[in-house]
């Protein structure tokens, strides 16, 4: 049970990790991952530490200002992080809300798009947070003011096209998307709605500080900019105000931010934003291959309407919930790409890894982190399995095994005196939603194939990490 947990709230666990939690109940453990503030977030000044997963640098490395040193520092993250369930709500958010950093990245240049989109303020002048940054910081908090974040966000700002939104021309991209992809999803707005949306947030722009002449000392920032505001009344079909007002009244422009704060507050607290949002945080932690357990959807949403729109009090309705915590759930969720990456390393090991070796095949597993295909963000569920795809998953398995055939071969010296026994560690070290005996026997028959077993060094060397890749290449092990 307890490696249940530690793969839904984060990303699986190392076999440090299970001694460590080992003492805990279920139910103290989701305590202890859901109130993750009480840990310090230290995990970054853990990289290039010798005891942990290694990165590769191509001159300084630089994650706030170079993509590639940014993906392989969110995926040390995943894997090192004493406070899982905060990446792994970052990542859930990221789908959430998709943006890709190709967009943002041509519009204002590599080094700001890569800022933009997961930098740490501490490292760029203190005063501004990267959107990835945005989702740790707001993971659990209150659903409502995260939606504000968002919509000043300088990333989603370019990614929906916010910054062209001015009064002459209103721009419906973001309008649009925070109905029927962030809140209340389709069926519940109009056309109309879109439009008097996108008269909303006029004006709502971005503006370079820092300093000008610096790339990396400079940084872009939300704006309000009242000579682009839509100042007249706004009217939409659904209720705006509580009592049933439907418009958003005229007011002067140097207040026309409210326009913004009215239309979030009222999609905050709808009844269909409450259920769209527990189905998906439903499909993310607790089942997402069976039909939905509609009482406790509705249990979560309950939950997020009675404590004025928090994450967190959604979280521990469904994760201490019976369905989640009896053991039902396990193994009945497709792993998303990330996450399978980290546990895989976690599981197997990491010494003399660098996470570079995984950015490349975590896309060609069809996810690219910082690039979501489009604004629906990615597909989910079994749409992650491809042919290609999986062949990604099984290489990527080969790759880290071999890599780790060493490590793996010292972890399974107590059991070398028969294949029977290295078989027996190797499925305790790697847990899976279980093999047919066809399947098991096939590993065991690699185990035994090409002569005598002896348990020798050589013998161990090749055949633990052969049937290590076995194992976490094959389907049985691509659910958490």
């Amino acid at each position: 049970m307890l490696e249940h947990i530690l793969r839904r709230m984060g990303f699986g666990a190392s076999p440090e990790d299970l001694a460590y939690y080992a003492d805990l109940s279920p139910t103290a453990l989701v305590t202890h991952l859901l109130n993750y503030e009480q840990i310090p977030d230290d995990v970054d000044t853990k990289i290039g530490l010798a005891d942990y997963a290694g990165v590769t640098t191509r001159g300084q490395f630089s994650p706030d200002t170079v993509i590639g040193d940014a993906r392989q520092r969110w995926l040390f993250r995943m894997v090192h992080t004493s406070r899982p369930l905060q990446e792994k709500m970052a990542l859930f958010w990221h789908n959430q809300f998709a943006t890709a950093y190709s967009k943002v990245a041509g519009a204002f240049g590599a080094v700001h798009g890569t800022k933009m989109m997961d930098a740490r303020g501490q490292n760029v002048g203190g005063a501004f947070r990267g959107q990835i940054q945005l989702f740790r910081d707001m993971a659990t908090g209150n659903f409502r003011d995260l939606l504000v974040e968002v919509a000043k966000d300088p990333a989603m700002l370019v990614w929906l096209d916010g910054r062209t939104n001015v009064r002459a021309r209103p721009q419906e991209n973001f309008g649009r998307e925070l109905m029927e992809l962030f809140t209340t999803g389709i069926g519940h707005y109009t056309e109309a709605d879109v439009y008097a949306a996108a008269r909303v947030f006029t004006g709502w722009n971005l503006e370079l500080a820092g300093d000008r002449n610096d790339q990396v000392a400079s940084y872009y920032r939300f704006v309000y900019n009242q000579n682009q505001h839509d100042a007249t009344a706004k009217e939409f079909t659904f209720e705006i105000y509580p009592g049933g007002g439907r418009t958003i009244p005229a007011r002067p422009a140097a207040q026309g931010m409210q326009d913004g704060l009215d239309l979030i507050d009222a999609l905050a607290r709808h009844p269909a934003t409450a259920r769209r949002l527990a189905t998906r945080l439903y499909q993310y932690f607790v089942n997402d291959v069976d039909a939905p357990d509609e009482g406790l959807i509705n249990d979560t949403a309950q939950a997020y309407l009675s404590s004025n729109y928090s994450i967190k009090a959604m979280l521990q309705r469904l994760l201490l919930s019976e369905q989640f915590l009896r053991g039902g759930s396990a193994f009945r969720h497709y792993a998303w790409p990330a996450a399978f990456v980290a546990r895989a390393i976690k599981e197997t090991g990491w010494r003399g890894l660098s996470v570079d070796s995984a950015v490349t095949p975590l896309a060609n597993m069809g996810q690219q982190l910082y690039e979501p295909p489009d604004v629906n963000g990615w597909a989910l569920g079994a749409e992650w399995f491809s042919t290609a795809s999986m062949l990604s998953r099984i290489n990527f398995a080969a790759t880290l095994a071999g890599n780790q055939k060493f490590n793996l071969a010292r972890d399974a010296q107590p059991y070398r005196q028969s294949p029977e026994r290295v078989l027996e560690f190797l499925m305790q070290r790697f847990k899976n939603a279980g093999f047919s005996s066809d399947g098991y026997v096939a590993i065991l028959d690699y185990l035994k194939a090409g002569g005598a077993w002896t348990g020798s060094d050589a013998q161990m060397n090749t055949k633990v990490a052969g049937a290590a890749r076995l194992i976490v290449g094959a389907g049985e092990y691509q659910f958490d």
